[in-house]
């Protein structure tokens, strides 16, 4: 198989879609930092919940490109088409195990501090609530695998899916703050365990498409 091969189908609008998808999938379970986001955003305001967002988005978009760095470097081994579908099958697996653990992740508010600290300590808090959590890298090879998001030798096309990415992830995290920050007054706990049910069966529904897709030899995304 000529080198390259398995990637010439994928244009700028394709990639920046999955790219804009990697970072909402990888933003949007309410674990630790969607958490910390939602609880400063109640007690603080909107933007010290966005900016904490921001910090988990920078800390994310490191490990995705370790991820893509990785990758590349065993890209004849990735393009080959055989490899390719085992990659795509275990992508899906994994998406869909991620999306059950979502699903019944049932996380839980913290007593609150009131000292709001600056935006720019919030941020770097939410950097570090992300980063220290390695096990994102997982999720990155699995999404990456699903959606056949590396590139090789396409260096302005790579740059163009990372900064999706970062895109995809900064869309989510606006919109969770803009939803808690209307719903000030009604926002319960159990609203943070409804968003990753749902969460949680859309990427299971995402991850059967994608597993069947393969096995038929289907190309739905």
């Amino acid at each position: 198989m000529h080198p390259n091969m398995w990637f010439e189908h994928i244009t700028i609008l394709d990639l920046t879609v999955k790219g804009l998808i990697v970072g909402i999938v990888a933003s949007a379970p309410m674990g630790p930092v969607g958490v910390l986001c939602i609880q400063r955003t109640l007690n603080k305001g909107r933007w010290y919940g966005f900016v904490t967002g921001l910090g988990a988005a920078l800390s994310d978009i490191m490990y995705a490109l370790i991820t893509g760095v990785g990758m590349s470097f065993v890209i004849e081994f990735i393009e080959a088409p055989r490899t390719m579908y085992v990659l795509q099958l275990i992508g899906s697996l994994l998406l869909f195990v991620f999306g059950y653990y979502t699903f019944r992740t049932k996380p839980q508010l913290r007593p609150s501090s009131h000292n709001k600290g600056t935006l720019a300590n919030n941020c770097f808090t939410g950097f570090l609530v992300t980063l220290s959590n390695p096990l994102i890298i997982f999720l990155f090879i699995a999404l990456f695998a699903r959606f056949t998001f590396v590139v090789p030798d396409h260096l302005g096309q790579q740059i163009l899916g990372y900064i999706s990415i970062f895109l995809g992830a900064m869309l989510w995290w606006y919109g969770l703050t803009y939803f808690v920050d209307k719903l000030r007054s009604t926002f319960e706990l159990e609203r943070i365990g409804m968003i990753n049910k749902i969460i949680g069966m859309v990427v299971m529904v995402v991850s059967v498409l994608g597993l069947l897709s393969t096995l038929l030899g289907l190309t739905l995304y």
